[in-house]
């Protein structure tokens, strides 16, 4: 049952127990969501960017780490980019709302299973064509990454838990 922006909506964990979640206590979970994602996104700008930076200095050709390192600095712009459109657009949800957040949540698992997929390709073709070490580290920096923001969308969608 919902009321008001601040009201009250109930789901179920399970059959036998009732679950009762405030508006603003879902609104505290994106926050918190947004705050993690944000923090992962920092880490992976500034190890990316410190690692090429090391390569740099030291003058070394390195491409597995050079990829890995570009991959994980680009990654992390994307997901500070996105957490900043996101964080504009929080507000109290409604019954609704709440059934959205969760249906682009699981969108968003699926899409980073998906990514990380595609990363153990690119890295296991770059080993079987060629041993080619530039293409193994890009595949695993998407693999980590998708990993990664599965594992935060998973953790949201458990803390808010099954609608009903």
């Amino acid at each position: 049952m919902l009321s008001t922006a601040r009201g009250l909506w109930r789901g179920a964990r399970s059959s036998a127990s009732l679950r009762v979640m405030w508006a603003d206590t879902l609104l505290s979970l994106e926050r918190g969501h947004l705050i993690r994602l944000a923090l992962w996104a920092g880490a992976c700008v500034l190890s990316g960017t410190s690692l090429l930076a090391w390569l740099m200095v030291r003058r070394t050709t390195a491409p597995l780490l050079r990829h890995f390192a570009v991959q994980t600095a680009a990654w992390g712009a994307v997901n500070l980019a996105i957490v900043a459109w996101a964080w504009r657009g929080l507000a109290f949800r409604d019954f609704a709302g709440t059934q959205r957040l969760l249906n682009v949540l699981w969108l968003n698992t699926g899409l980073d299973v998906g990514y990380a997929a595609v990363g153990v390709t690119l890295a296991l073709a770059a080993w079987r064509w060629g041993q080619r070490p530039g293409g193994i580290g890009a595949g695993l920096g998407v693999v980590v990454q998708g990993l990664a923001l599965a594992l935060l969308d998973l953790r949201l969608i458990a803390a808010i838990g099954p609608l009903q």
